[in-house]
């Protein structure tokens, strides 16, 4: 099975969702090397992407023209998302994704994210603005509804689709929710209903069973997967082979496991430069030493070592057994 937006397809229909500060362009090279549907960046403010036009840069972080990945833009203003838009779209992005379900405080008291949901007229307004500035697909991703008493999503999602949205991911959760709880699969299906569009299904999906059970529930043509990557960059690739029957990631141990660890770690460095990279590599460091069980005070001199060398080093020792059983 497979999902097709244009002249662009999604195999296997499962895909990496955008995450502030964590899907950034080495993680999500790091994912669709395994095999990703669709990987998409982290969100982009509309007006500040126009605003700055930092062309080289914003090439390198949204990863433009690079198979198998969207650029996802947030803003309230129609001009600047059709500005954002169009630029993006000049610079090779594939896909567009609006982003009207992110929950921080920091983007709805801007009227932007989830807060759209409060406002479906605004909401349809933006849409109408992206899809008429560009040719390539555009896609929507937002959430059952600001709070228990507002669940518009299946009406959203209608009126996105005869504006021209092409496929719409929920996650299924109110705004107000935030990550409390458990994501409701089966209130997507209203969404799924109201629609002939492709609905991808986010929220808790984790391994190849949430996702069965979340396309189960829900009726959902695909799925988004966000938290449950963090440390297993491969997951994408053993859902899509569990589900759909693709062919089945090699998942790194030892001394493998170890290479890919200090491969993306030198990747973050070389992204970011030596100082600033350091800092944004231990959140990926920590992950990767939770989900290979790697020994409390081993994860601590990992995640806080002062210098790029002394991070490889402890590395090898971390992740590779042999170099484990050595130390």
């Amino acid at each position: 099975m497979s999902i097709r937006l244009a002249g662009e397809a999604i195999d296997p229909p499962v895909l990496l969702a955008p995450m502030a500060g964590i899907t950034d362009l080495p993680f999500r090279r790091i994912v669709a090397g395994f095999g990703a549907g669709l990987v998409v960046s982290e969100m982009v403010a509309s007006r500040e992407v126009v605003a700055a036009q930092p062309e080289a840069r914003a090439r390198a972080e949204l990863g433009f023209g690079e198979a198998a990945t969207s650029v996802q833009l947030a803003g309230h203003e129609a001009h600047w998302m059709a500005e954002a838009a169009r630029l993006v779209e000049a610079q090779g992005a594939r896909v567009i994704d609006i982003n009207m379900g992110c929950p921080a405080r920091r983007v709805t008291t801007g009227y932007s994210g989830s807060a759209l949901m409060r406002d479906l007229d605004h909401a349809l307004r933006l849409i109408d603005a992206v899809v008429g500035a560009v040719k390539v697909p555009v896609t929507l991703k937002t959430r059952l509804g600001w709070d228990g008493d507002t669940l518009n999503a299946a009406e959203l999602a209608r009126r996105a689709e005869g504006a021209g949205v092409q496929m719409i991911t929920i996650h299924g959760r109110t705004r107000c929710q935030f990550y409390t709880g458990r994501a409701d699969w089966a209130a997507i299906r209203a969404v799924k209903d109201a629609v002939t569009i492709p609905v991808i299904a986010n929220g808790d999906i984790t391994d190849a069973g949430t996702a069965r059970a979340a396309l189960r529930l829900s009726g959902a043509d695909g799925v988004m997967v966000g938290r449950g990557v963090q440390g297993r960059p491969w997951a994408l690739a053993e859902i899509g082979a569990a589900l759909y029957g693709r062919p089945a990631p090699v998942v790194p141990v030892g001394a493998a496991l170890a290479d890919l660890v200090a491969a993306h770690h030198d990747a973050v460095l070389t992204f970011y430069g030596a100082e600033l990279g350091l800092k944004v590599a231990r959140k990926h460091l920590g992950w990767y030493c939770e989900a290979a069980s790697v020994a409390a005070p081993l994860r601590h001199a990992l995640v806080t070592a002062a210098s790029a060398a002394l991070a490889q080093a402890l590395i090898r020792t971390a992740f590779d057994e042999t170099e484990r059983v050595a130390a």
